[in-house]
């Protein structure tokens, strides 16, 4: 069976631990092929070399942003419709989408039973334990053309806000998200500063399928392929109910409304409010709202697998669905 295993050797676990891509590297022997990337560049080569020779499984080893772009690179280089089985493993601050499911742990040891699981196998043979997942597309309009992307966690609003507040202070992992959120929470009730930060309205509009909703500003807007965004917070909670509908989550609450609604997330419940918005869709488009007086869209955040990006418009539609292998305890 041929197995090929992409790591990200700038992901926080490998930077970290140097070490730890010599395990990775003693866990292949002789049964897989190791691939190091530091880049996009590199990792595109690496996957079409991949795509050329053929494979059964492809691991990738990083953090979210790894796994959007080792997804996307993927996807260019062996075609949507013929996308190989995938494992995620672990090896950024907190792989997020790892996480949800189900592989959680140090990434050389869990790539140790995957091959275990795998040997045996003849060339071809189907590995069991592989579950069909959703993914997202999204294509942003940039200042530099269209640009299309293959992810799993899309946000702005709040989401873009938050991301701001936790890479200023280091982007510490779920502590400091953690610390973040509590102080938000707290805040909101009496509507301070920081709060407003995280949670004050950002000037856009959504069009769901078509159709525009009515707010020309968004507090919260997040689509999801997994339903823990991380810390418990379970905003999209029907996420992968249809593979080929997202989960859309939008509110234009105030922070005062907002802030305090908290707990229903934690819950995985609606967060509901006037000009609420929470439905699977086909497709959805955020377009940022032009400085007064501009002749041109804006340029707005926007947050894919924990990458901050900009863009004047976002459309987020169903991305090709895939094959993950996921490994019981």
């Amino acid at each position: 069976m041929r197995i090929d295993v992409i790591v990200n050797t700038t992901a926080r676990r490998y930077r970290a631990r140097p070490s730890l891509i010599d395990r990775m590297s003693a866990a292949c022997a002789e049964a897989a092929k190791l691939h190091l990337t530091s880049n996009v560049a590199e990792l595109e080569e690496v996957c079409d070399r991949v795509a050329q020779r053929g494979t059964d499984l492809v691991a990738l080893s990083g953090g979210d942003g790894s796994f959007m772009a080792g997804v996307t690179a993927l996807a260019r280089a062996f075609g949507e419709s013929s996308l190989p089985p995938l494992v995620l493993l672990p090896g950024g601050t907190v792989a997020t989408v790892a996480r949800n499911w189900g592989m959680t742990g140090d990434p050389a040891a869990l790539l140790e039973r995957i091959i275990h699981k795998a040997r045996g196998r003849r060339d071809g043979a189907a590995l069991r334990g592989t579950v069909r997942r959703p993914t997202l597309r999204a294509r942003a309009t940039t200042r530099g053309g269209v640009e299309e992307r293959i992810g799993f966690i899309f946000g702005t609003g709040l989401v873009a806000s938050f991301f701001d507040v936790y890479y200023e202070r280091g982007g510490d992992g779920y502590g400091a998200a953690a610390r973040i959120v509590a102080r938000v929470f707290i805040e909101s009730f009496y509507g301070g500063s920081y709060a407003r930060r995280v949670l004050d309205p950002l000037p856009c509009t959504i069009d769901v399928e078509g159709r525009q909703l009515a707010p020309r500003a968004w507090s919260l807007i997040c689509s999801s392929a997994v339903r823990d965004l991380g810390i418990h917070m379970r905003v999209t909670y029907r996420a992968g109910e249809d593979l080929e509908r997202p989960h859309l989550v939008a509110s234009a609450l105030p922070p005062r409304e907002l802030g305090p609604r908290a707990p229903l997330v934690l819950a995985g419940r609606r967060i509901g409010g006037r000009d609420h918005f929470d439905d699977l869709v086909r497709d959805f488009t955020v377009r940022f709202d032009a400085a007064p007086g501009a002749t041109s869209p804006g340029d707005g955040p926007y947050i894919l697998d924990g990458d901050p990006l900009r863009a004047s418009e976002i459309r987020i539609s169903a991305g090709p669905s895939i094959d993950v292998l996921t490994l019981r305890p």
